[in-house]
Protein backbone atom coordinates (compact mmCIF):
# COMPACT_ATOMS: atom_id res chain seq x y z
CA UNK A 1 0.00 0.00 0.00
CA UNK A 2 1.35 3.42 -1.00
CA UNK A 3 1.20 6.07 1.70
CA UNK A 4 2.60 9.03 -0.24
CA UNK A 5 2.64 10.34 -3.78
CA UNK A 6 4.86 12.70 -5.69
CA UNK A 7 3.38 16.02 -6.73
CA UNK A 8 4.49 18.99 -8.78
CA UNK A 9 4.79 22.41 -7.15
CA UNK A 10 5.11 25.83 -8.74
CA UNK A 11 8.50 27.41 -8.21
CA UNK A 12 9.08 30.99 -7.15
CA UNK A 13 10.57 31.62 -10.58
CA UNK A 14 7.43 30.32 -12.32
CA UNK A 15 5.21 32.53 -10.14
CA UNK A 16 7.37 35.58 -10.90
CA UNK A 17 7.20 34.77 -14.63
CA UNK A 18 3.41 34.48 -14.45
CA UNK A 19 3.01 37.77 -12.60
CA UNK A 20 5.26 39.56 -15.09
CA UNK A 21 3.33 38.12 -18.06
CA UNK A 22 0.00 39.09 -16.49
CA UNK A 23 1.17 42.66 -15.89
CA UNK A 24 2.55 42.95 -19.43
CA UNK A 25 -0.72 41.73 -20.92
CA UNK A 26 -2.82 44.01 -18.71
CA UNK A 27 -0.63 46.99 -19.62
CA UNK A 28 -0.97 46.23 -23.32
CA UNK A 29 -4.76 46.19 -22.86
CA UNK A 30 -4.78 49.36 -20.75
CA UNK A 31 -6.57 47.54 -17.92
CA UNK A 32 -4.79 47.65 -14.52
CA UNK A 33 -5.31 44.39 -12.65
CA UNK A 34 -4.93 42.57 -9.35
CA UNK A 35 -3.40 39.13 -9.81
CA UNK A 36 -3.25 36.29 -7.28
CA UNK A 37 -1.51 32.95 -7.72
CA UNK A 38 -2.18 30.13 -5.25
CA UNK A 39 -0.99 26.54 -4.92
CA UNK A 40 -3.26 23.52 -5.18
CA UNK A 41 -4.33 24.02 -1.54
CA UNK A 42 -5.30 27.66 -2.09
CA UNK A 43 -2.23 28.99 -0.26
CA UNK A 44 -0.84 32.28 -1.62
CA UNK A 45 2.28 32.09 -3.75
CA UNK A 46 2.24 35.53 -5.38
CA UNK A 47 0.22 38.69 -5.71
CA UNK A 48 0.49 42.03 -7.46
CA UNK A 49 -1.74 45.07 -7.60
CA UNK A 50 -1.08 47.29 -10.58
CA UNK A 51 -1.37 51.07 -10.24
CA UNK A 52 -5.02 51.96 -10.76
CA UNK A 53 -6.43 48.47 -10.11
CA UNK A 54 -9.67 48.49 -8.12
CA UNK A 55 -9.17 48.07 -4.38
CA UNK A 56 -12.03 45.61 -3.82
CA UNK A 57 -10.81 43.48 -6.69
CA UNK A 58 -7.94 42.41 -4.44
CA UNK A 59 -10.41 40.17 -2.62
CA UNK A 60 -12.34 39.00 -5.67
CA UNK A 61 -9.15 38.07 -7.54
CA UNK A 62 -7.98 36.07 -4.52
CA UNK A 63 -11.33 34.26 -4.36
CA UNK A 64 -11.11 33.53 -8.10
CA UNK A 65 -7.67 31.92 -7.66
CA UNK A 66 -8.83 29.81 -4.71
CA UNK A 67 -12.02 28.74 -6.51
CA UNK A 68 -10.12 27.75 -9.68
CA UNK A 69 -7.60 25.74 -7.65
CA UNK A 70 -10.31 24.12 -5.52
CA UNK A 71 -12.70 23.20 -8.32
CA UNK A 72 -10.02 22.59 -10.97
CA UNK A 73 -12.01 24.53 -13.52
CA UNK A 74 -12.37 28.14 -14.64
CA UNK A 75 -14.52 30.35 -12.47
CA UNK A 76 -17.84 31.42 -13.91
CA UNK A 77 -18.92 27.82 -14.51
CA UNK A 78 -20.72 27.12 -11.23
CA UNK A 79 -24.43 26.49 -11.46
CA UNK A 80 -26.00 29.91 -10.74
CA UNK A 81 -28.59 28.16 -8.55
CA UNK A 82 -25.87 27.20 -6.03
CA UNK A 83 -23.29 29.98 -6.35
CA UNK A 84 -24.63 31.99 -3.40
CA UNK A 85 -24.74 28.85 -1.25
CA UNK A 86 -21.11 28.06 -2.12
CA UNK A 87 -20.07 31.62 -1.29
CA UNK A 88 -21.84 31.52 2.08
CA UNK A 89 -20.61 28.03 2.95
CA UNK A 90 -17.01 28.98 2.17
CA UNK A 91 -17.00 32.27 4.06
CA UNK A 92 -16.90 34.12 0.77
CA UNK A 93 -13.81 32.31 -0.49
CA UNK A 94 -15.56 30.72 -3.49
CA UNK A 95 -16.88 32.84 -6.33
CA UNK A 96 -18.54 32.44 -9.70
CA UNK A 97 -17.02 35.62 -11.16
CA UNK A 98 -15.01 35.12 -14.36
CA UNK A 99 -11.25 35.56 -14.18
CA UNK A 100 -10.02 32.51 -12.29
CA UNK A 101 -8.26 29.63 -14.06
CA UNK A 102 -6.69 26.45 -12.72
CA UNK A 103 -2.99 25.96 -13.35
CA UNK A 104 -2.55 22.65 -15.15
CA UNK A 105 0.96 21.45 -16.00
CA UNK A 106 1.36 18.13 -17.83
CA UNK A 107 -2.05 16.89 -16.65
CA UNK A 108 -1.43 17.81 -12.99
CA UNK A 109 -3.26 20.63 -11.22
CA UNK A 110 -0.75 22.72 -9.31
CA UNK A 111 -2.80 25.78 -8.34
CA UNK A 112 -4.96 28.61 -9.56
CA UNK A 113 -4.69 32.15 -10.84
CA UNK A 114 -7.23 34.87 -10.20
CA UNK A 115 -7.36 38.19 -12.03
CA UNK A 116 -9.69 41.02 -11.22
CA UNK A 117 -10.36 44.67 -11.93
CA UNK A 118 -11.44 44.53 -15.55
CA UNK A 119 -14.41 42.99 -17.29
CA UNK A 120 -14.65 39.21 -16.96
CA UNK A 121 -13.34 38.54 -20.47
CA UNK A 122 -10.39 40.92 -19.86
CA UNK A 123 -9.57 39.17 -16.59
CA UNK A 124 -9.57 35.78 -18.36
CA UNK A 125 -7.34 37.11 -21.16
CA UNK A 126 -4.76 38.32 -18.62
CA UNK A 127 -4.90 35.00 -16.73
CA UNK A 128 -4.35 33.05 -19.96
CA UNK A 129 -1.27 35.16 -20.78
CA UNK A 130 0.18 34.26 -17.40
CA UNK A 131 -0.50 30.55 -17.94
CA UNK A 132 1.01 30.62 -21.43
CA UNK A 133 4.20 32.17 -20.05
CA UNK A 134 4.99 28.95 -18.15
CA UNK A 135 3.60 26.49 -20.67
CA UNK A 136 0.48 25.68 -18.64
CA UNK A 137 -2.79 24.71 -20.30
CA UNK A 138 -4.82 27.69 -21.56
CA UNK A 139 -7.65 26.02 -23.51
CA UNK A 140 -10.39 25.58 -20.93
Amino acid sequence: MMTTRASRKLTHSAVATMLAAAVAKAESMGVPQNVWIVDDGGNPLGFTRMDGAKLLSIETSKSKAITAASHRQPTGRLDPAVEVKFALASGGRLTNLEGGLPILIEDEYVGGIGVGSGKGAEDVEVAKAALAAIGARVDF
